[in-house]
């Protein structure tokens, strides 16, 4: 299907299929800034907050090249108003549950209790706002016995079992590359609002969506935890899988290629094009069964005729036969794909300080309401005055709030 076939549809009018939300959103770090960044993407009406004089909650390096901007910050805060408010003051608690008045959703990522006892709590906000829908997102959830400890994306890999299976068989454990946790306790904190709002609509009732990154990193965890809970066994596996052999990085002779194959038939189409017919027939290796059972001995044939030839010659080859196969990239690499390009994962976007970057693009596509990069993430407080204007509050207001240092 071509590009413009998708989208014959669209229209032109809406920011995405959430058009019209209003997301208030107290977060910092990365996870609790996920959930807006993908209520954002989708079209809800996102306002950032910040404490005032500070540089924000995800100002992180590196710098985008040839800017004094975070990479971070503008991943995340893409499609965001930024506003400042000191929340721990009551001048700044009482401004912020204004603007909860007027909005659908409510996004934070504090330690549970942390923001009852600033006063714009879940109770709090529900008191000027009975429909509101209040996202929490948090190391260890609301309550439990780890509730009121500090939790980040990696302690939270480390505990849910995730780490003990990540890396080379006879290596160490290892976090994970990117936020793991964050990025799906992020997603799933979205998902739950988008469920809540499904439930506000159909009854006018809101409510307390609690989201663990500890829950959402078990959650995907391919019932891992079930097989630990009944003692299936579980091991490290490192480039390969338990389940499928050739199933395993492969090294050529400019790089590496991975091949991914549970089928027999792509097994024997692959022995043919390996010149080695007669392998297939092998009662070592004719089905995935003795393939898994003489592992060493089919990666090594693979590996073997891999060697031979460039990353390039492996990829056309197998993908001629029907076998999932690709080349490893490296983040550059994967950057200049022509697939990634068409997909629109990458968008040019003009930064606050009018320079242009490419921003990482959403990932899911709407036929009928596409979404897209709309702005840049915010410089902190940039928006401030309009959010608080549009919300009621008078400029002489905005002014004695700015000079006791509230905004």
């Amino acid at each position: 299907m071509e590009k413009s076939e998708f989208y014959r549809r669209a229209r032109e009018d809406r920011n995405g299929p959430l058009h019209g939300i209003r997301v208030i959103e107290a977060a910092t770090a990365w996870a609790g800034p996920m959930v807006g960044c993908a209520l954002g993407d989708l079209g809800c009406d996102v306002v950032h907050v910040d404490l005032p004089g500070t540089p924000g909650g995800t100002a992180w390096p590196p710098n985008l090249p040839g800017t004094s901007l975070g990479l971070a910050h503008q991943t995340v805060n893409r499609n965001k108003s930024g506003v400042t408010i000191d929340l721990r003051r009551s001048e700044g608690a009482a401004l912020f549950l204004e603007l909860v008045a007027g909005a659908d959703i409510v996004v934070e990522n504090f330690k549970p209790g942390t923001l009852d006892g600033w006063g714009v709590g879940y109770e709090q906000c529900r008191a000027v706002n009975e429909a509101v829908i209040f996202v929490s997102v948090s190391g260890w959830g609301q309550f439990g016995p780890w509730s009121e400890r500090a939790g980040y994306d990696p302690v939270a890999l480390a505990a849910g079992g995730w780490m003990s299976l990540n890396g080379d068989p006879d290596g160490p454990p290892l976090k994970g590359p990117t936020y793991v946790a964050d990025d799906l306790a992020g997603i799933h904190a979205a998902l739950g609002a988008v469920a809540a709002l499904q439930h506000r609509n159909a009854t006018g009732e809101g409510q307390h969506v609690d989201v663990a990154l500890l829950d959402a990193l078990l959650f995907q965890s391919n019932g891992y935890l079930t097989a630990g809970a009944t003692g299936l066994p579980l091991q490290r596996w490192g480039s390969e899988v338990g389940v499928s052999v050739p199933t395993n990085t492969f090294r050529c002779d400019d790089g590496y290629v991975y091949i991914a194959m549970i089928l027999d038939a792509h097994w024997r189409k692959l022995c043919e094009l390996m010149g080695r017919s007669e392998l297939a027939e092998d009662a070592r290796f004719a089905t995935n069964v003795e393939r898994i059972a003489h592992r060493e001995q089919v990666n090594g044939i693979v590996a073997g005729w891999c060697a031979t030839r460039t990353r390039t010659e492996v990829l056309d080859a197998l993908n001629s036969i029907g076998v999932a196969v690709a080349l490893v990239n490296s983040y550059a690499e994967a950057a200049s794909e022509p697939h990634v390009l068409e997909r629109d994962m990458l968008q040019s976007v003009t930064l606050s300080d009018g320079s242009e970057a490419p921003i990482t693009g959403p990932a899911a596509k709407f036929s009928r309401t596409p979404t897209r990069v709309r702005h840049a993430a915010p410089v902190v407080g940039a928006d401030t005055d309009s959010v608080l204007e549009a919300a009621g509050v008078s400029a002489a207001r905005r002014a004695t709030l700015r000079a006791a240092g509230v905004i």
